[in-house]
């Protein structure tokens, strides 16, 4: 019986380790895409910010409790492929963005990461110290599963799954299901209770994915006003009406379709109105 148990407890750890491995592996086409285009376009650092805190934080647990070493091994390689998604998000992200990531990375996983290995060397001994890393853990594993769901408001206002990567949201229910039966069987409810909730989560994003799956329309509902000058020619100046119409589906995640029409030249002379879906060079800015 004892022997059963304990491979059971292998097994789950094992395949827990394969698709954990898959789970840190999903967002690469996320960021081969970032790579190729060069910019990070709606996506967030977020997510990976969190569960690189994560990955460190059961590292910091796993030395604390015997027989760790599934939790050791997929954690460390969990904090090289998540320092590799933010250094390419970093890279290709603006300045606005780069600071701020900089910051929640400072903050998190620098100073809050710091401020509790102190705390708990020193303030904490023997299973108390287990206890507090364990609640720690617990809050930050929920918080990692919910992560993605930062994204469904945007699916929902848009209509669209562009920004809200299906594999990963498959891949971190699987997930949860193999490391909660890891956890019951080693009785460690500081893995399995979060893992109850990562599973409904991660359910909810794929209902969310399978009902907006077929809809790629990024709706944009205020029209922009935008005055071209033409410096040559002080008479020439127009007011161009720019109207963004939701029923165009994009090619690319940044371009919008519009009709343009020339309403009044400087001088207050009214122009004729030009709508001829035909010419692309009146139609589409």
């Amino acid at each position: 019986m004892e022997f059963n148990h304990h491979f059971w407890v292998f097994i789950c750890g094992l395949i827990g380790n394969a698709i954990s491995f898959m789970v840190f592996l999903s967002p690469m086409p996320t960021f081969y895409r970032i790579y190729k285009k060069k910019t990070t376009e709606g996506f967030q650092a977020i997510p990976y910010i969190t569960a690189l805190f994560s990955s460190t934080l059961w590292i910091y647990y796993a030395i604390f409790v015997k027989d760790a070493t599934f939790l050791i091994t997929i954690n460390t390689f969990g904090i090289v492929i998540e320092s590799i998604y933010l250094a390419i998000f970093l890279i290709y992200s603006t300045k606005k963005a780069r600071l701020s990531t900089i910051k929640v990375i400072l903050l998190l996983n620098v100073f809050g990461f710091g401020a509790i290995v102190l705390s708990t060397l020193y303030l904490t001994k023997g299973d108390k110290r287990v206890t507090v890393i364990g609640w720690f853990n617990l809050i930050l594993n929920i918080c990692v599963f919910a992560s993605p769901l930062g994204s469904l408001r945007r699916v929902v206002k848009t209509k669209s799954v562009e920004f809200m990567p299906f594999t990963l949201s498959f891949f971190l229910t699987l997930n949860a299901v193999m490391w909660f039966f890891y956890g019951l069987l080693r009785h460690d409810y500081y893995i399995a209770l979060p893992n109850t909730l990562g599973f409904l989560f991660g359910i909810i994003q794929m209902v969310m994915y399978m009902i907006y799956r077929k809809n790629k329309n990024v709706v944009l509902e205020e029209p922009v006003k935008l005055q071209e000058l033409n410096n040559n020619n002080n008479n020439n100046g127009h007011v161009i009406d720019v109207v963004k119409l939701s029923t165009m589906v994009p090619s690319e995640p940044n371009h919008v379709a519009v009709n343009v029409t020339l309403v009044e030249d400087i001088n207050g002379n009214n122009q004729e109105d030009h709508h001829d879906d035909n010419l692309d060079n009146k139609n589409q800015v």
